[in-house]
């Protein structure tokens, strides 16, 4: 069984400098009803085409009236008025309220000509076609004026940011059906090794079931990529080529999983070099030592440990970055914050800086690892920590830097 050193190992700030320069933001955009782009984001400043409310409308069920006709009311001398009509929250009165008048008006009714204040059922007396009023009310009372929401014009959401619901709900009420949005980022996930079954196959002595197919493109879909996946390919340094240049066809990214390190079956380091250029291979971490990078064009390709815990840790770490950079989202996924030890973290390693993933129990970060090649290392890991090359252990107790992983992924800053 052959196999070969690494040659100088990258530090962990170069290679996710390095990576995040390669990174291209997309270009590609696309059109969405405003019903489905929650999330999205928008490639165009939306501007307001018209103003919110278009038109006077009442805020309150009531009696649209002159107020001037009100001035004199009190619970003693109640003002009689003539009450001529009433609106419903889809009609428009066809007349001009004149004196003495007032029309029954319903929430969101537009409000008649000549009217210039409501006047709330509880506060008024109706007998038949008249209506007593005991309370004065001012100009404008219970009236939403044309563009008092928000007038012509108005930016509703900038080129660049993520569309909220408000948002969304602010481009709908002015009748926009659709908004100009950046297409998800596709990212295909490419496994390799003899080992590895799909999952749902029968099981067979010596193989496992493939897993990092299922993080991996949680971690993209949580991003707002579109995960591609595909199964297991053999240790066949032709067919993981082929692979590899057939997703680069469709994708902004190819995960390759296995076949990273330095052994005889690890062919990514000979692949990668002949299909761009080699960002680095070989990163000053622990776990997570055996990742490879390299552009192709203005796409991707990454080699990502085949352990479940080095594989996952270093999506964290390292590629979610350049994923968000890719979908044109700000940040790179996590918020960093401090955090006190409930348990000794992992030792830390001369040379080496050591990822420790952290889950979060009454106030406290404990350490989840168990080993790289053990997926519950990240069971309950909302958060993770890079500890600097050293070789003293971080004792519980101590307070500590952490990267709080951002929702759907983590609780974000909230922690």
């Amino acid at each position: 069984m052959e196999t070969h050193l690494f040659g100088r190992l990258t530090k962990v700030e170069v290679a996710r400098r390095r990576l995040l320069a390669a990174a291209t933001p997309t270009r590609r955009v696309e059109e969405v009803p405003v019903e489905k782009a929650f999330g999205r984001v928008a490639a165009e400043t939306v501007r307001a085409p018209r103003p919110v409310p278009s038109f006077a409308r009442t805020t309150w069920d009531g009696y649209a009236v002159r107020s001037a006709d009100t001035e004199s009311a009190s619970a003693h001398r109640p003002v009689e008025l003539a009450v001529v009509g009433e609106v419903f929250a889809e009609q428009a009165y066809s007349g001009v309220l004149h004196r003495g008048e007032a029309v029954a008006i319903a929430t969101g009714g537009a409000v008649p000509h000549g009217a210039d204040a409501v006047v709330l059922f509880e506060e008024a007396e109706r007998q038949a076609d008249t209506v007593r009023v005991r309370k004065p009310v001012s100009p404008g009372d219970r009236i939403s004026r044309p563009g008092h929401d928000f007038p012509r014009g108005s930016v509703l959401t900038r080129r660049g940011t993520e569309l909220t619901a408000t948002a969304l709900g602010t481009i709908a009420s002015c009748g926009v059906p659709k908004v100009r949005v950046y297409a998800r980022p596709v990212v295909t996930i490419l496994p390799n090794g003899n080992e590895l079954l799909s999952p749902g196959m029968p099981p067979k002595p010596g193989m496992i079931y493939e897993s990092n197919n299922a993080t991996l493109a949680a971690v993209v879909e949580a991003t707002g990529g579109i995960a591609q996946t595909v199964p297991p390919l053999p240790d066949d340094p032709a067919r993981i080529e082929e692979g590899i240049r057939q997703a680069l066809a469709t994708s902004d990214v190819v995960l390759a999983t296995g076949g990273s390190s330095v052994g005889e079956r690890d062919y990514l380091p000979r692949i990668l070099p002949k299909l761009g250029t080699l960002l680095f291979h070989g990163v000053a971490v622990r776990a997570g030592k055996p990742t490879l990078a390299a552009r192709v064009g203005d796409r991707l390709v990454v080699g990502l440990p085949g352990h479940p815990t080095s594989c996952l840790g270093n999506m964290y770490w390292l590629v979610l970055p350049a994923l968000r950079r890719i979908g044109r989202r700000p940040g790179p996924g996590w918020h960093e914050g401090w955090a006190t030890l409930g348990s000794d973290a992992v030792a830390p390693s001369p040379g080496l800086s050591t990822i420790v993933p952290l889950r979060f129990e009454r106030g406290r970060a404990y350490s989840t690892f168990r080993g790289s090649s053990i997926i519950t290392s990240l069971a309950g890991a909302t958060a993770f920590a890079m500890l600097p090359p050293g070789r003293r252990i971080v004792r519980a107790g101590q307070r500590i830097r952490v990267c709080l992983l951002d929702p759907p992924l983590g609780p974000g800053a909230a922690s």
